[in-house]
């Protein structure tokens, strides 16, 4: 059959089958709608010598239409449905079959639309697409001035692409339908508890939001936080949901460790390297291949060492110690610290290169004074951690505990519960048994955050000293009442 032999049967030319099926593997290739739309639209257009494709969907409730898609002769995409005759689109849908016009405006019935006036449309052809039964939408294609009128053959074959869609909006509209549980059911995951962290205040649901978030992906985490607040918890949290879970999880300690030891653990050496490498040995980073590997306090690693850690996140290799050999490793890197990195990159203290590789996806931890509401659950978990047995908490007890400002945040809270459960005979934790020494209370030498913070710290304990009254807490600091005012707001902002 030659390229301009039609069927016997469907009276459609070679070209044509050819473009159904070029249209049929699109279909089958697209995952989205508008996606399927705007390519085969571009198709449709070539192949019957139109000006204008259009796609709708057909809002039975409504009787009207909404736009899937619309593109012109050069491939454009048409905004809105206006330059459309609706009603066009109406004779479609009420007969049912698909329609084909020679002569537009000719045709009393039609030429009263104001859309085929002012556009000079002269010929149309609209196919309805079926959907369980029922008609979901139409696709029309126009032509006008000085353009060949439409065919019988050019109305087969749109009624042909029309039967390919409707097929393929079958499996697309339940793909939509399961990507629209899979958000949802994300979404309620992104509201659940964190594995191994304690706490539904405000700060923890927004933390457990941000956690939920970065672990679907392979970003590389950089965990902020004072002291005791719980970065290794969030650095498993990460790990624990996300695709690797099921590879392992590894985490090393950086502060105070002799530089060459800890280069040894994490990079391994090579049998000879040094006096006692007797054998060859994996380092930290191989062990956790295909895994997490977590580096707490990096800020006191030295700058040797930074610079073979940003040669692990850049190129996903590593070299043992004494060795000639890269080894490449598959590992995703968290890291937290207590201190600026910023700050320290600026002054030469941190390499600004690695900070930046650091600080992808940077996640704070908030300080335990800024989720007192979960200080009661927390007091609790540490309890039957460690007591096991039923025992209640007094009033009064909680109100402490609570007013505290807990400098050491919750591993220092979990110090005071176990002194308080050794202190306690009976069945009830009282004020008595709530110890906190004097070098617990937050002075000045152990204070570790910066002035801005300090300054936060002091403000929020005047205010809770005087029950709130702003008055008295300007006055006790020296300031005006307008200066505690702006600083509150500038809290509230952040």
């Amino acid at each position: 059959m030659s390229e301009n032999q039609s069927h016997p049967v469907l009276g459609l030319g070679k070209a044509q089958f050819d473009s159904l099926y070029r249209i049929s593997q699109l279909l089958n290739k697209a995952a989205y709608r508008n996606t399927l739309i705007d390519e085969t639209l571009d198709l449709v257009v070539d192949v019957i010598n139109a000006e204008r494709a259009l796609f709708v969907r057909y809002l039975a409730e409504e009787d009207g239409f909404s736009i899937i898609g619309a593109r012109n002769i050069n491939r454009e995409k048409i905004p809105d449905l206006s330059s459309f005759s609706a009603g066009i689109l109406q004779q479609v849908i009420r007969k049912k079959i698909p329609c084909l016009y020679h002569d537009v405006q000719s045709d009393p019935d039609l030429s009263q639309f104001e859309s085929v006036l002012i556009h000079s449309i002269k010929s149309v052809i609209g196919v309805p697409i079926f959907y369980e039964e029922k008609i979901w939408g139409v696709i029309l294609a126009d032509s006008v001035e000085n353009r060949q009128a439409f065919t019988e053959e050019n109305l087969i074959f749109l009624d042909f692409f029309s039967n390919l869609v409707s097929l393929a909006l079958d499996k697309l509209i339940r793909f939509e339908q399961l990507e629209a549980e899979n958000r949802i059911l994300q979404n309620q995951l992104a509201n659940q508890p964190l594995p191994n962290m304690i706490g539904d205040s405000p700060a923890m649901r927004k933390l457990s939001a941000l956690i939920h978030r970065v672990a679907r992906t392979d970003a590389t985490v950089l965990i902020l936080g004072e002291s005791g607040t719980g970065k290794d918890l969030v650095a498993r949290a990460i790990h624990q949901l996300s695709a690797r879970k099921e590879h392992p999880y590894l985490a090393q300690f950086c502060g105070s460790i002799p530089e060459t030891l800890l280069e040894s653990e994490l990079f391994g050496y090579k049998k000879g390297a040094f006096s006692g490498a007797n054998s060859d040995k994996k380092g930290l980073f191989e062990v956790a291949d295909n895994g997490t590997f977590f580096l707490d306090e990096i800020a006191d690693i030295s700058l040797a060492l930074q610079a073979k850690l940003l040669r692990v996140i850049q190129n996903q290799e590593i070299m043992r110690v004494g060795d000639t050999q890269i080894t490449p490793v598959n590992v995703r890197l968290l890291a937290a610290t207590n201190k600026d990195l910023k700050s320290m990159s600026q002054k030469g203290e941190f390499r600004e290169d690695l900070f930046y590789r650091l600080n992808v996806f940077p996640v704070t931890v908030p300080p335990l004074r800024e989720r007192r509401a979960d200080i009661p659950a927390l007091t609790n978990y540490f309890i039957e951690r460690y007591h096991g047995a039923s025992l209640s908490v007094s009033k009064e007890a909680l109100a402490l505990l609570q007013k505290f400002p807990w400098p050491g945040n919750v591993r220092q809270l979990e110090n005071v519960i176990q002194r308080a459960l050794i202190l306690c005979d009976g069945d009830r934790l009282l004020p008595e048994h709530i110890i906190i020494e004097e070098d617990e209370s937050g002075d000045l030498k152990n204070f570790e955050g910066t002035l801005k913070s300090l300054e936060k710290k002091l403000l929020l304990a005047r205010l809770e000293k005087f029950d709130g009254n702003r008055t008295l807490t300007a006055q006790s600091l020296g300031v005006s009442v307008r200066w505690v005012q702006l600083k509150l707001k500038e809290m509230e902002e952040k």
